[in-house]
């Protein structure tokens, strides 16, 4: 006859699981897997986010405004005239991202005379700007070349820009991306960037 021991014990019977629950378990790790996916992939896509600073794209966006800049899109599409970018400054890590207008792309002509901008021979009409005080590098008629962007700032007369000896036209490498919203900042309102 075998003795049943009422006191300590230190064996206990093991369960077996339960297909129902391991298949639950396995169906919430399967959806968190599938969410931090598809969040790297939004935020390498979407996911730069930077500053404008100072006054050179008023006033579409304000010094200190955050704009979200999409990376992904100039991987399939080239940016276009119009387009608002942010790039870095001849690819130096080291400063901050640049924010401004692309006016002119690979092959076109630009020249600045008497204040008005002009890409091949035509008078931009894309984008309203002021008269423009400093023609810089445009103040002669220049090509850009391959994989080339002329930009200037929306407030032409306070921008550094394609104009400017330490900038030229910005390379295609060195363009991170197209601005495409901004962020409130204050009293104004959050928006897509045109």
């Amino acid at each position: 006859m075998r003795r049943r021991n009422k006191g300590l014990s230190f064996y206990q019977k093991q369960k077996k699981l339960n297909r129902t629950v391991v298949r639950e378990v396995m169906n919430y790790v399967y959806i968190t897997a599938a969410a931090v996916a598809v969040a790297f992939v939004l935020v390498f896509c979407l996911g730069l986010r930077c500053s404008v600073i100072g006054v050179s794209m008023s006033p579409t966006l304000k010094s200190g405004q955050q704009v979200l800049v999409n990376r992904f899109v100039y991987r399939i599409l080239p940016p276009k005239s119009g387009d608002v970018i942010a790039f870095l400054p001849g690819g130096n890590t080291n400063t901050h991202y640049y924010v401004k207008r692309v006016v002119a792309v690979p092959g076109d002509s630009v020249q600045i005379k008497d204040g008005l901008l002009y890409v091949n021979d035509l008078l931009y009409k894309d984008h309203a700007f002021d008269k423009i005080e400093e023609a810089g590098i445009a103040d002669e008629a220049l090509t850009l070349g391959q994989d080339e962007y002329f930009t200037i700032g929306d407030n032409v007369n306070n921008s550094e820009d394609s104009r400017a000896d330490n900038i030229g036209p910005v390379k295609r490498d060195n363009i991170s991306g197209k601005v495409w919203l901004r962020l409130g900042l204050g009293d104004e309102p959050a928006g897509l960037v045109e």
